[in-house]
C-alpha cells in the first residue's frame, strides 16, 4: 500500500505569511482615522501583531494607492475584535482609473460576538488587471454604536 500525507488546505491557499506584494514600495496608503497606538504600518507590515484601529467610532475608509498598476490575485483580510459585540459591515472594491470609477469586489457582514467569535478571516482569489487603488470600507457595527472599525492585517498577492 502506498500513503502519503497531505494539507487539509490546498497549497495555493496557504496564508500569506510569506511573499505578497511589498506595500511600503508600491504604494500610498490614505486612511480616515487611526489610533495612534495601532497606526496603518501595523497591518501591512509581516510580523506585527497590534493591528490597525480607527480613533473614532463610524464608517472608516483605507485606500491603497498604487504607484503603478498592480495585477491582483488574491486578497487576505484578518478581523479581530475581543471587546464589543457587533455586526460589521466591510466593502471591497477596486479602480482602474485612479479612483475615478469603481467594482465592488465583495461587500460582507460579520457578527462578532466576545469571547466566542471574535475573529474574521476573508481569503478571495480574484483575477484584476490594471489595479490603481483598492478600497476597504468598514462600517464597525450596523447598528450605530459606538464601536471603533479594526483591522488585524491586509496581504495582497
Amino acid at each position: 500500500m502506498r500513503k502519503r500525507l497531505i494539507s487539509t488546505i490546498p497549497h495555493d491557499r496557504l496564508p500569506l505569511d510569506r511573499g505578497g506584494l511589498d506595500l511600503a514600495n508600491l504604494a500610498t496608503v490614505e486612511i480616515t482615522s487611526e489610533d495612534e497606538a495601532h497606526p496603518i504600518e501595523c497591518v501591512l507590515q509581516l510580523g506585527e501583531r497590534h493591528g490597525w484601529r480607527a480613533a473614532e467610532p463610524g464608517p472608516q475608509i483605507i485606500r491603497i494607492l498604487f504607484d503603478q498598476p498592480q495585477e491582483l490575485k488574491r486578497i487576505w483580510l484578518v478581523f479581530e475584535e475581543t471587546e464589543t459585540e457587533r455586526t460589521q459591515e466591510f466593502t471591497l472594491r477596486w479602480s482602474p482609473d485612479h479612483g475615478r470609477s469603481f467594482r465592488e469586489i465583495v461587500r460582507q457582514q460579520w457578527n462578532f460576538s466576545p469571547p466566542g467569535t471574535v475573529r474574521e478571516t476573508e481569503d478571495y482569489t480574484v483575477d484584476l488587471s490594471d489595479v490603481t487603488v483598492l478600497e476597504l470600507k468598514i462600517v464597525p457595527d450596523k447598528s450605530g454604536g459606538e464601536a471603533r472599525a479594526s483591522l488585524a492585517s491586509l496581504r495582497l498577492a
